[in-house]
This record gives structure tokens, sequence and C-alpha cells, in this order.
């Protein structure tokens, strides 16, 4: 679908709308994208629009983004980092009508995907994360804004929960009755979560925060991995935010909008695929806790995201996007199945990190 744009936006980087093809791309929720075709340079690059009502701050995504370019830069400087474009007055972004733009370069002949097919894409996505982990190993993460603070407080999401649960109608308890038990049942993961939370070995580190398989850009010809993209949420976080947030997204073959919950069950194969490539990277660097803790994460992860839908389904839907009334109840369902098939696999996955960290 080609779209018409401002032109003091792309005046702003020195580009004439008769010579653009200018089509929106991508399926993200949050920023508006544009895929930018220059007919006069031959060049392409992404634009896209910062949605504010996420990220209240976009200068904050900026001022990390030109930190770590530095960093990597000055100690990595063959790493394939997207940083924004300059715009001609030598801005990071354009500021139009209250609303906020950023370009960058497009790199050619990658593809990123939108449903994972096979274990190979696993095992490029994660070992892509945890490069860009175990290259920033180095720098200070608390140089960083967190650009949506407390993203993945899980204390804070249980707070959300029992708040929620607390002024909820009636007719909204009732058919959540079995997610609100499991919600308070499984609250012993935010407990051991917090037995460990301010261990001396249990650092900080410079997280993306949105590991899905679209975030990381592959070959297009053998699926290797290039680089990860959408760098907005990189912030200060726990390793776990990124593992954990993979075995959610990677391992089951079906979304958190199945309802059909017989078919929500972990890919043993796809975990292992992204275990093997996550520690191909990170193995060297983890601490002891949190090697103790890389199947946690993933319990830490859905559990979070089970929280926070049927939170959002007592308080009426005001966050998540709906096509039914119930569907944020249906995504909750989905993921307490998932956080349960977690735990009946255990063993074995277990035994599948165990053996990759040797």
């Amino acid at each position: 679908m080609e779209l018409s744009l401002d032109d003091h936006i792309l005046k702003a980087y020195g580009l004439q709308k008769e010579h653009l093809k200018i089509s929106q791309v991508g399926s993200g929720l949050i920023n508006r994208t544009y895929l930018i075709s220059s007919s006069a340079t031959t060049r392409q690059y992404i634009l896209q629009n910062i949605n504010t009502e996420v990220f209240r701050q976009p200068q904050l995504i900026a001022d990390n983004l030109r930190l770590i370019a530095a960093y990597l830069h000055l100690e990595h400087p063959d790493y394939l980092f997207i940083k924004p474009v300059k715009t001609t007055s030598d801005e990071e972004m354009v500021h139009l009508d209250n609303e906020y733009w950023r370009m960058l370069p497009f790199v050619a002949n990658t593809v990123s995907l939108d449903v994972l097919t096979t274990e190979k894409q696993a095992y490029e996505a994660a070992r892509q994360f945890g490069k860009l982990s175990r290259m920033l190993d180095g720098f200070e993460a608390h140089k960083l804004h967190a650009t949506i603070p407390d993203f993945h407080n899980l204390s804070l999401r249980y707070d959300q929960f029992a708040l929620a649960l607390k002024k909820a109608d009636h007719k909204l308890k009732v058919p959540a009755e079995e997610e609100i038990e499991r919600a308070i049942d499984y609250r012993h993961i935010l407990e051991y979560f917090n037995s460990f939370q301010h261990r001396q070995d249990f650092p900080d580190r410079v997280m993306h925060h949105d590991t899905k398989i679209s975030n990381v850009l592959l070959n297009k010809q053998n699926n290797e991995g290039i680089c990860v993209i959408d760098l907005d949420t990189i912030m200060p976080g726990k390793f776990l935010s990124d593992l954990g947030d993979m075995i959610r997204t990677y391992t089951c073959a079906f979304s958190e909008n199945e309802t059909d919950l017989s078919k929500i069950k972990i890919r043993i194969s796809y975990f292992e695929a992204l275990i093997k490539g996550y520690l191909s990277e990170m193995k060297s660097i983890l601490t002891e806790t949190e090697k103790e803790l890389i199947l946690f994460s993933g319990k830490y992860m859905v559990y979070m995201q089970a929280l926070r839908f049927l939170t959002d389904f007592l308080n009426g839907n005001p966050y998540y996007p709906i096509q039914y009334p119930q569907q944020n109840l249906d995504r909750a369902r989905n993921q307490f199945k998932l956080l349960q098939e977690l735990y009946h696999n255990e063993k074995e996955l277990q035994d599948i990190i165990e053996e990759n960290l040797i």
C-alpha cells in the first residue's frame, strides 16, 4: 500500500517526494513503519512514527541508542548496530505536530519473520539476542534510561492484578474464576524471584526486552542471523527478560490468540535450538545465579503475560486490542496453559539446559 507523508518529514532528511516510493510495512502494534525507496539514489530507508502513548519521552530512546552505538563502535566496530539516520540539521528525530519520526537504514537481502517455522530460525534469533547482550557486557547498564519504566516488573504486575480483582465487576469475575485462582496459586513464582533479586551475582544488564522473532533480521537465503532491530525498549534489566520472552514466544507453535488449548504445547526441539543459540553467546558471561534461573526465566515471563491479560480483562480491556469481549481472558487461559506445559516438561527442559552449560 503506497502512502504519502508530510513533506517536512522527508525534507528533514534531504529527500524529495517526487523521487520516492513509500509503503507501510511490518506487523508491529506499537510504531507505524514505512519503507522509503529512492529512485534518485536507489537507496532504501525505514521510517518510523514513534508511539508516544507507549514511549512518552522519545528522546530517551535516542539518548540510549547514541550511547550504545558509541560503545559498540569503539569496542566492537564490526558489529551491525542499526542506529538512526541523522537529519540534515544533525538531529536523531523529527518532531512535527506533536509526533516523533526517525529514519533507519534498510538492510538489504534480509527478512524479519512473523512466525518461526524452523529450529534454525530459533537458534539464529536467540544467538543474535545473546550476541548483543554479550557485546554490551562491559557497558554500564545504569547509564541507560528506562524507556518504559517497570516494563517487566512482576511485583507491579501482580499488584495491578490484585487491584483489578478488588475493583472488578462481579460479571467479569465469574467467567474468570479459574484463571483468578491460577493467578493466585502461581504467586510463588514472584516470591521465588524476590528471593534472588538482590543477590550480587544477579546483575542488571543491557536487555532488549522484546525478543519476538520479528525483531531479528535473518539472511533471506540461508536464515543466518544478521542483527537485532527495534531497539526502543533496550534498557537496564535482568537477563530473564530476553531469554524468558524467547521461551514464551518461540517454543509454542501457536500465539496467545489460540483458543484451542490442546494445541498449546512446548516444542522441545525449538526449546533446545534457542537454548543452544543463546548460550553459544552468553554462557561465558552468565553468573551462577543466572544459570540457575534459565528455565525459570520462561516461567517468569509467561506468568507475567498471563497476569497482564487477566488484569486487562478484569479492568474492561483498556490496554490490549480485542476482537471480542472475552479475548483477553482467552489469552490469559492460553498463557496459563503454556505455563503448565513448562512445569510438565521441566525435567526434559532442564536436562537440555544442563547439557548446553557444560
